[in-house]
């Protein structure tokens, strides 16, 4: 079955029910009566309703309501927001250094909307030692509190210990933000023409790489 509404003189019934153009009820009409209606109004008559008996049909203009159903799914497509899982992966013996390094990467994608799956991997004595591992799990989850709450407890997969934490902040929102970011960036380069063109350049690149980082998952290393 086609997905496009039948229309006008393709339209293979006796009679319909008809609705006017601001959606008032005509009533049930013949099928000449309607399609003499919609040269009147300069419209279409269009099959809303095929399985009604009589079938529904609607006077109206279906190329522009066909193309503003078009934009409105491509607006929709623009805004859809894709829920992504990142991966951070941790040793129970992390070097202060890195912890920070592996912290400001879980804060990031926290500020992104996306979710985060924290690993704790043990290797050889150190899976007698789980706490170790739970420990600072419960570090990272308190350090990154403001961001994002554990939304799965930490537990054991094999030699591995797991947590997941989800961000406050929806991905709609992440991503509305960042267009405002990169606007007001915008807006301050036209404002002070001052500015290098390396740097207008270097928060192009940055918005380039915040885009592709909210829509591809990248597991980080230990």
């Amino acid at each position: 079955m086609s997905a496009e509404p039948r229309i006008n003189d393709r339209i293979r019934v006796p009679e319909v029910r008809l609705v006017g153009p601001s959606g008032e009820q005509v009533g049930i009409v013949p099928l000449a009566k309607a399609l003499e209606l919609a040269q009147e109004y300069d419209l279409d008559l269009v099959e809303v309703a095929a399985n009604a008996r009589p079938p529904v049909c609607k006077l109206m203009d279906y190329g522009k309501f066909k193309y503003e159903s078009a934009m409105k799914a491509r607006e929709a497509r623009k805004n859809q927001a894709h829920t992504v899982i990142k991966e951070m992966k941790l040793r129970p013996k992390i070097d202060p250094h890195d912890y920070d390094t592996k912290k400001g990467h879980v804060v990031r994608f926290l500020k992104q909307g996306d979710k985060v799956k924290i690993t704790i991997m043990f290797r050889g004595r150190e899976q007698s030692r789980p706490e170790l591992g739970y420990r600072l799990l419960q570090r990272l989850a308190e350090d990154v509190a403001d961001l994002g709450f554990v939304e799965s407890n930490p537990k054991q997969d094999g030699r591995n210990m797991i947590m997941v934490l989800g961000p406050h902040k929806k991905k709609t929102e992440a991503m509305a933000e960042a267009r405002q970011a990169q606007e007001a960036r915008k807006a301050d380069a036209k404002a002070n023409p001052g500015k290098s063109q390396n740097a207008a350049e270097a928060d192009a690149d940055a918005d380039v790489d915040t885009e592709v980082e909210a829509q591809t998952p990248a597991p980080a290393e230990a």
